[in-house]
């Protein structure tokens, strides 16, 4: 397993695409964060990172398909993955080395934006007076989002051999399952329902998560959608005879 961990990282890091789309993410949380008159910091002023950590899960939707999409679709076009199966490889161990490796290079992509934390730490007065319990949280809700997101990331490209519907399909089944189930609690006519959507709701969990109180029923919520996506890419890989 760790064989095909370093060969599909080191296959992301020699890969243009997964810098220019780091890139574009860092870029983008920058001028949102700093320089946006409707969602800068200094505009805002207040020391907190609030509006990164509800701007980055949108960010994310884009940024973690875009790393995950060639995962299982570009070994599907060029016909590669039938030299993987016939390693001494479980599916699980093939998915587990993908999905591993795709995170590793979502958490490359959150190590940088840890600059912000500090520089808000010396722009408060006085300095070092901010909310480091809910930054710390916040990271960690981000991380676990990050997770599940890539889990159907790897999900989304074990369906299809064409990349860009695997972007497609991931990015459609992140924003339902960040925002999708909000709306439905909304329009929910029962109370039942209500509950259940809400349950079912990441944006519920991550935003429990970010308040820098870390609640196990959350933590359970985003290890256990992890594993459903990841079961969902074996039972797919595992019904085809590639």
């Amino acid at each position: 397993m760790y064989a095909v961990f370093k060969r599909e990282l080191f296959s992301l890091l020699n890969s243009l695409m997964a810098y220019i789309t780091i890139g574009i993410f860092l870029l983008a949380a920058g001028l949102l964060l700093w320089f946006f008159p409707d969602t800068s910091i200094l505009d805002y002023g207040y020391a907190e990172l609030t509006g990164f950590f509800s701007l980055a899960p949108f960010l994310f939707m884009f940024l973690i398909p875009a790393i995950c999409m060639r995962s299982f679709a570009e070994e599907r076009r060029e016909g590669t993955y039938i030299l993987l199966a016939t390693r001494p490889l479980t599916s699980w161990q093939i998915i587990g080395a993908k999905y591993f490796a795709c995170l590793v290079l979502v958490v490359f992509s959150l190590v940088p934006t840890l600059i912000y934390g500090y520089t808000i730490s010396k722009l408060a007065m006085p300095a070092g007076n901010v909310d480091t319990g809910a930054i710390i949280g916040s990271y960690i809700g981000l991380l676990l989002l990050g997770a599940a997101f890539t889990a159907i990331g790897i999900f989304a490209s074990s369906i299809t051999k064409n990349q860009v519907i695997a972007f497609a399909v991931a990015v459609f089944l992140c924003f339902i399952m960040y925002n999708g189930f909000d709306a439905m609690a909304k329009m929910a006519l029962l109370t039942g329902l209500q509950d259940l959507f809400m349950f079912l709701s990441v944006n519920e969990h991550y935003q429990s998560i970010s308040r820098g109180v870390l609640d196990t029923r959350d933590a359970v919520y985003f290890l256990t959608l992890v594993f459903f996506f990841l079961l969902l890419t074996h039972f797919t890989i595992g019904g085809r005879k590639w």
